[in-house]
């Protein structure tokens, strides 16, 4: 199923068990942030971006050493070179996403990011070392930025797609079909906003942290908060603009997302999250944030 019908879409989700594979990733990968600079075509659709003053690429490399350390200390983590022909490279999940067996190459949007897909060390660490088979929707027309468009219920098998210049309609259905998806659901998101990632986090497939202004339709929103009541929590404009929506789940009891994201959070939101079984573990990524992008963006899952 594919559909922008929310209740349609819910009806469907409501029977799915979460029996469609494994809840989190076995591992995961970085890019590192070498050449770190404002990528002014990404810039273009892209709000959350810093000006190129603010960049500070020492910093931003020692953070993400630090990221590295730190989701190690749950699940084994690799980190490939980063180049600087390619300064939004640090936020790869946007290039290449796994299932079990293979690699997803998406298609990006802006020409600056299509050469990170054409990276051969990351597609030969999958190919000849991990022996995935490889699913190559990079050299296809329509946008497709893989789990910064899509965000992805891996207990149930279900997508949540929002459309914006970074994903078209034709490339959420290529997603559907890459990834295997049992039900996608389509929407558009505000103005403003370019992923998906940034307004909404399923972890573990069982709990949501949504942004509502995130989402041009609030159909879509009290859809997908019902599909994960009691645990769907709503975040306040001041957790959305800290990116606390940008988190994730890389185990069964820690919720990931940055140092600023996790200050912003409200009592309210640290006990639902608590509620939910969910420690929080926060990251300082400031320098890397410039980039538009936080802790979510910057991991590669492996399935």
């Amino acid at each position: 199923m594919i559909t922008r019908d929310a209740s349609a879409f819910l009806a469907f989700a409501q029977g799915c068990a979460p029996d469609f594979g494994a809840v989190t990733a076995k591992a995961a990968f970085l890019v590192a942030p070498d050449g770190f600079a404002r990528a002014e075509q990404s810039a273009g659709d892209n709000r959350y971006m810093a000006q190129a003053a603010t960049f500070d690429a020492q910093q931003a490399s020692q953070q993400h050493r630090a990221l590295q350390a730190a989701l190690s200390t749950v699940l084994p983590v690799i980190c490939f070179a980063g180049d600087p022909a390619t300064p939004d490279a640090l936020f790869p999940n946007n290039v290449f996403a796994t299932v079990p067996g293979s690699l997803v190459v998406g298609r990006m949007r802006h020409p600056v990011r299509q050469g990170e897909a054409t990276r051969g060390d990351i597609r030969a660490f999958f190919g000849d070392v991990m022996g995935y088979a490889e699913i190559d929707l990079s050299r296809q027309p329509h946008p497709c930025e893989l789990t910064g468009a899509l965000v992805i219920d891996r207990a149930r098998g279900l997508g949540f797609c929002g459309l914006s210049e970074r994903c078209d309609e034709a490339g959420a259905r290529l997603m559907q079909q890459a990834f295997g998806l049992r039900a996608m659901l389509l929407f558009d998101l505000a103005p403003g906003e370019y992923h998906t990632n940034v307004v909404l986090a399923v972890l573990a497939g069982r709990t949501a942290l949504l942004c509502p202004a995130g989402f041009a339709d609030p159909a879509v929103v009290d859809a997908i908060a019902s599909l994960y009541a009691p645990h769907a929590i709503h975040l306040s404009p001041r957790e959305h603009a800290a990116f606390a929506g940008n988190a994730i789940a890389l185990s069964s009891t820690v919720a990931w997302m940055s140092a600023a994201a996790a200050s912003s959070l409200s009592p309210g939101t640290r006990q639902a999250l608590a509620t939910a079984g969910w420690e929080v573990r926060g990251v300082a990524l400031d320098a890397i944030e410039a980039g538009g992008g936080s802790l979510r963006c910057c991991v590669g899952e492996i399935f």
